[in-house]
This record gives C-alpha cells, structure tokens and sequence, in this order.
C-alpha cells in the first residue's frame, strides 16, 4: 500500500470515529477536493460515508448513495464477482487493484479500481476506487487493433493457399491433356485440337492469376470484396477450367439455379467454393459408380442457400466430427489429399458471415450445405 493509501484510510478512519483537530480538517478539505473515489461501507452492504467524487462521477445525490445497497450500483454482469470478493475482505482480508464496472445515474458503464481494507472491530470497510474508464477504452482500442491484424495476417495466409490450391486444378487439367496428345503424330488434326484447349485452359489460367493478383495488390488485406454475384456464371468458368477432369472421370453435373442466380458474396470466394467441391467429388469418387454431383439453390428462414451433393465414397461423420474443416485434416490415404480445399470452403463462407454444414454417410456420398 502506497503513502497516499496508508494516509487516506487512516483519515477515514479518523474521520468516522468524529475525532476532529485542525489538520484533520485541513486533511479533510484535501480528500474533499480528490478526484479519486473515497468510501467508507458497512458490513450491511450499504456506504456510510462517500466523498463528494461519487457525486461527480456517478451523478447520484449523496442521500441516493448512502440510501441504496451498493450492489445497486454496480454493472449487472460485475454483480457476483464483485460479491465474492466483499465476501472476502468480510474474511478479513485486505483488497488491492480489483477492477469491476459501475453504472452512473445515466447509464454510463464506469470502470473502477479498487483497493480496500476492512476494520471489523467496527464492520466497517476503508477503500479508494480509481477513475479506469479511459484506460479500459484504450485496451479495448489496442485488443480490436491486434485482433484486426491478427484477421489481416489469416486472410493473407488464406490468400496464399488460395492461390496456391486452386491453381492445381487448371494445372491438373493441362496435364491430362498433355498426356492425350499423340507424341508420335503432333501434326494430326486430333493434337492440333489438344494443343488449341491447352493454349485455352493456359490463358484461363492467366485469368485466375491475375486475378488473386490484382485482388491482394489493389484491396485492404482486412476486407474482402464484396459484390453481386450471378452463381450460373461462375460455375460455367469452374466447369471451363476443368472440362477435361470431368470428362475424363464422365461425371453428370445438374444444376438447379431456379431459387434464386445472384447472391451478395465474393466473387473470388465464390469459384474458389465450388472449384474445390466439385473436384473434391471428382477426387472422391467411388470406383465403378457414375459420378453424379448436384448443384441447387434455396430459401429457408436463415436466408439463401446452396447444397452441393454427390455419390462419392462419403465420410464416417462420427470419425470426423467438427474437424472435416480443419486446417490440413485428411481423412484418406489419396496422395493428391493435402487437408486444404474444405478448410478453405469453411473458411471463405464463415469469414464474411455465412455456414456450411456437412451431413454425409460412408460409401453413399456427402452433401455440403452452404448458407450465404
């Protein structure tokens, strides 16, 4: 306890017991005029005595702070912390820099520090609360500072796996046509028509590049984009940029847009969504079943939504639970499994407010749920 402390609760006490000389009155015109919050309280939850400081800063008459339990006072969700600890300076024990919040006669929330000592000869308590508010706001200013750069740093990293997991698949898919060229006549028509859909998927390659590009260098790290985005549009580019994986795995894709076509979203998040789960089905799917993944928009009370489902060899829900979204969580020995697509989907959707949900059975394919 600091001098000031020490001095202060020996004036209280003096001042309680009515024992008055000159410097006791020349120490009471002191405290008087302190900014800081002097108290005396009874064991019976009510003050006794109060410095003209509560009046200020509470805007209550000193008549309505002695005349009302203090747990009146105090900020609702403070009220059994605040409790706990009278009930221990009631043991006997000495309180120093608690911080609980007050509530002025406005409704203004009033942060508080205190320290307190207890006489129980008298059942009385000594204490001294300082004014915090403005200490609190700058915390609060300081934790919303770092919590906004911690968001900016996980959307750079999203950014950066994005980028890196969604290019595979145009990639992936010039591969495939390269590997139905005819090495040993490359002048044929049929090669001539091979080498036109790569030079195509290479540009809609650049297209995507520039794009993530363009979006990291002109947009805050902080905000992602949003526009009005017709979803029929963006699936005909996914489906362009991986015609030949399709083919080659003769999937059936159905769509239903008749719901609703246009949604307020990111455009990017919104290819890199269904780029990721249609080629997850692709990737997953069962050996000697046709593909079949739907694509159908809808309305229920949470607003617009999107189900995506295929037949593929599904998941055991119990074995996966909450971590099918997790970060690099892989639930196959598939050697193309990295664990990033769905916890890029997870991440894209919840980040700018909406859910996804999984309900899908062992060997009878998944169903993703997507609300916007």
């Amino acid at each position: 306890m600091d001098i000031f402390q020490a001095v202060s609760g020996y004036l209280l006490v003096r001042w309680s017991s009515g024992r008055t000389s000159w410097w006791i009155l020349i120490l009471i015109y002191f405290f008087q005029q302190s900014p800081d919050l002097l108290c005396i309280a009874g064991y019976d939850g009510y003050f006794k005595r109060v410095n003209p400081s509560w009046q200020r800063l509470l805007g209550y008459s000193e008549l309505e702070l002695l005349s009302s339990p203090i747990d009146s006072f105090v900020f609702l969700d403070d009220s059994q912390e605040t409790l706990n600890r009278r009930n221990y300076i009631l043991k006997g024990n000495s309180l120093l820099n608690y911080e609980n919040r007050y509530l002025s006669k406005q409704g203004k929330v009033i942060w508080l520090s205190w320290t307190s000592f207890p006489v129980p000869e008298r059942r009385l308590i000594y204490a001294i609360a300082k004014d915090i508010t403005v200490k609190k706001q700058l915390e609060a200013d300081r934790n919303a500072l770092i919590r906004q750069m911690s968001g900016s740093i996980e959307k750079m990293r999203q950014s950066n796996y994005t980028v890196s997991h969604d290019l595979r698949s145009p990639v992936n898919n010039l591969f495939a046509l390269i590997d139905l060229l005819d090495p040993m006549n490359p002048q044929s028509s049929e090669s001539q028509e091979f080498l036109d859909l790569i030079r195509v998927s290479l540009c809609r390659l650049k297209v995507i590049f520039d794009r993530y590009l363009t979006g990291v260098d002109n947009e805050e790290v902080s905000a992602v984009a949003m526009e009005s985005v017709f979803v029929p549009e963006i699936f005909k580019e996914v489906v362009f940029s991986i015609d030949t994986l399709i083919v080659s795995s003769e999937a059936r894709i159905s769509t239903d847009f008749s719901a609703w076509e246009t949604v307020r979203f990111s455009r990017v998040f919104m290819y890199s969504i269904l780029l990721n789960l249609i080629t997850n089905a692709i990737k997953y799917r069962r050996e000697g079943v046709g593909l079949k993944i739907e694509i159908e928009t809808m309305w229920d009370g949470k607003g617009q939504q999107m189900v995506i489902r295929d037949n593929g060899i599904g998941f055991d829900m119990d074995a996966v639970d909450r971590a099918i979204f997790g970060f690099r969580k892989k639930f196959t020995d598939l050697p193309d499994s990295n664990g990033i697509g769905l916890y890029l989907v997870s991440s894209q959707i919840r980040a700018l407010g909406g859910d996804i949900q999984l309900t899908s059975k062992k060997g009878e394919g998944s169903a993703f749920l997507l609300t916007f």
